[in-house]
């Protein structure tokens, strides 16, 4: 409801395109270019909004599809399309995914690529083509995100590619470039091979370089991609979207590697479930570094407490992100009160009460909703602090003057969001003291002494 009378459209929407999303995950994969299959406006908005978080130059594709076509087919745009980012990028993989206009016009986009290998084929050296359905009318970034990378697995893992019990494949999801590099660190520290599907730690943000790079190095390699099936374990974050839409159901299903699926490693019990995790796949204990960190994280929470503790909170974004967010709020004594996301996941309100079970009462879990909903809900309920991405900075911290901890995607207000770490023992202490500082700033800026010490 909306002012007292039912409503159907959007307001500010807390979620992004569903092709975004598979854009992101392609530009993880090494030597590949996303093409989106549609007008030429949805890769330039696309673009815009992963340049503005990444701060690095991203080339997506298109089609570039105009009336004629939505009348007569994209067939022939798409495959011209193909012909150029080979000859212009010479790019390993193209990851092709849908938008709104290619799927309502119903381009089958899998019989447009066979028949692409049929007639270039014998004389060019095709790429690995990649493709996937993502409609933005139906999903959000994140099942785009999702989607792109269980296509990936589907249709470029190869049986018998690669050793038996070779590298754990690890499907991270959509965190940022510094979390990916921290789980390839803490693999290294167990002395576990692995592979990271997506991994565009270094393709979205890298060095600087002398010259402009077409294809910027880094990103899963596609043999390693291949040889998945022949992992001797699958380690897969997200405790909120059906089986169907995930990557390591098809590895579990498929090719029986063994998988273990758990929410993102924030807070100290989901942190806690990584890590033993890991410690029995590679049958060694942590290492003391890590324990110290554990020791440090638990320390910072007794010392902390005095100043967070019975405080309210708003959390909304990715579902999973959100989930782990509330997990995080809940143990340190912060009651979240409202956790929403603009997605509909299979298991949004199950996984909320899981994580606050026992430490804070249920907080309100809300899915499907715009930032209209969030912030008439949020006026309420009296929150203390917000944390979620920047989208809703003006129309809910600025409104209701409270601070925001952004985290998550889109973060365009704020530099360096490709670095900001979320996840394991290390990521969860930054993101704890960045929580704990806001709410002092704040205490800070209204006190009418301006204290110094606290």
């Amino acid at each position: 409801m909306k002012d007292g009378k039912p409503y159907v459209s959007t307001t500010n929407a807390c979620k992004l395109c569903k092709p975004l999303g598979a854009a992101v995950a392609f530009r993880g994969i090494e030597g590949c270019v996303p093409f989106l299959h549609g007008s030429q406006g949805c890769a330039t908005y696309m673009r815009r909004y992963v340049i503005s978080h990444f701060r690095e130059p991203v080339d997506i594709a298109s089609s570039a599809l105009g009336e004629k076509h939505a009348v007569y087919g994209g067939g022939p745009n798409l495959k011209k399309g193909l012909l150029n980012v080979m000859q212009k990028y010479g790019a390993q993989v193209i990851g092709v995914a849908t938008t709104c206009l290619t799927e309502t016009i119903g381009d089958d986009v899998g019989q447009i690529l066979r028949e692409f290998r049929a007639e270039f084929g014998q004389e060019l050296k095709l790429p690995e083509l990649v493709h996937v359905s993502t409609p933005s009318y139906e999903g959000t970034h994140m099942e785009g995100f999702h989607a792109a990378v269980r296509a990936v697995v589907e249709q470029l893992a190869e049986p018998d590619f690669g050793p038996k019990h070779g590298p754990v494949a690890c499907l991270p999801g959509f965190v940022s470039a510094e979390d990916l590099r921290g789980l390839k660190a803490l693999f290294a520290d167990f002395g576990l091979p692995m592979t990271l599907l997506p991994d565009y730690s270094e393709s979205l943000d890298g060095t600087a370089a002398a010259d402009y790079e077409k294809l910027p190095p880094g990103g899963t390699p596609v043999a390693a991609i291949k040889a998945l099936v022949g992992s001797r374990a699958c380690i897969e974050f997200s405790r909120c979207q059906k089986d169907s839409l995930l990557a390591g159901s098809v590895l579990r299903d498929t090719h029986a590697v063994p998988l273990q699926r758990m929410g993102l490693p924030m807070g100290l019990r989901a942190c806690d479930e990584f890590v033993q995790t890991l410690e029995r796949i590679s049958g060694r204990p942590a290492p003391e570094a890590l324990v110290k960190e554990r020791g440090r994280l638990v320390d910072a929470m007794v010392d902390a407490h005095k100043y967070i503790s019975g405080l309210k909170a708003v959390v909304y974004g990715e579902e999973d992100l959100a989930v782990g967010l509330t997990a995080l709020l809940a143990e340190v004594g912060i009651h979240p009160v409202l956790v929403a996301t603009g997605g509909e996941p299979a298991r949004f309100e199950e996984e909320v009460a899981a994580v606050t079970e026992g430490l804070v009462p249920m907080p309100l879990a809300l899915k499907g909703v715009d930032f209209y909903e969030i912030v008439d809900q949020a006026k309420t309920l009296a929150p203390d602090i917000v944390v979620g991405n920047s989208k809703g900075y003006r129309v809910l911290a600025r409104e209701l003057n409270i601070p925001l901890v952004r985290v998550g995607f889109p973060i365009h207000d704020r530099f360096g969001a490709q670095r900001v770490r979320h996840i394991g023992y290390a990521g969860t202490q930054e993101l704890f003291d960045r929580i704990v500082n806001a709410v002092l700033e704040k205490r800070q800026e209204e006190s009418p002494v301006g204290f110094m010490y606290i």
